[in-house]
């Protein structure tokens, strides 16, 4: 599985570095097209820059640096989910199909839709990809439920202790009320 994993990261990222590469070095040629999606991104999202430019430019360096880090094999978990959520805003921004009334360009770009989808597909199994370790929600349940079983073997222990004590008081009241003078 590794060598799997050492030949597909390289593979998903290559269509991110070399678009977001593209794109950081002249975002003008997609101004047009995100600017119907990065004006409202950029409205309800206050740290966002209002220019489209420069919201372009951080998708694609976002793109170019994770898809680098994922490639290398650099924080893949953390680099999938970084490219899955550019790939949102690009994939509204440049192939609105529905949008398109020309049946041809239509039909390009559901194909585009599509196959960013697809890649929306592989890089969310790449960020839940644990390497065959257990994951982090399945190690906080698997320490909850030793918890509860130590918590339980304490509280059985404390049970058991106190209960031989109290028998133990018994027995020592009962020795010495048989040793009183009856009366």
């Amino acid at each position: 599985m590794a060598i799997l994993r050492t030949v597909a990261r390289p593979l998903l990222a290559s269509v991110f570095i070399s678009g977001g590469l593209r794109t950081f070095r002249d975002p003008h040629t997609v101004e047009a097209a995100a600017d119907p999606v990065a004006k409202p991104l950029a409205g309800h999202v206050p740290q966002l820059p209002d220019d489209t430019v420069r919201l372009v430019r951080i998708n694609s360096a976002v793109q170019l640096g994770a898809g680098v880090l994922l490639a290398a094999g650099r924080f893949p978990r953390a680099s999938a989910l970084a490219l899955a959520a550019s790939l949102v805003p690009t994939t509204l921004a440049g192939h609105a199909w529905w949008k398109t009334d020309d049946p041809d360009e239509r039909a390009r770009q559901r194909v585009q839709f599509g196959k960013n989808l697809s890649l929306f597909g592989g890089l969310l199994i790449a960020a839940a990809d644990t390497h065959g370790k257990p994951s982090l929600a399945y190690r906080s349940r698997a320490a909850a439920a030793a918890g509860g079983r130590s918590a339980r073997k304490a509280r059985h222990s404390v049970g058991t202790a106190l209960a031989d004590k109290a028998h133990g008081a018994r027995s020592a009241a009962d020795a010495v009320r048989d040793r009183l003078p009856a009366g």
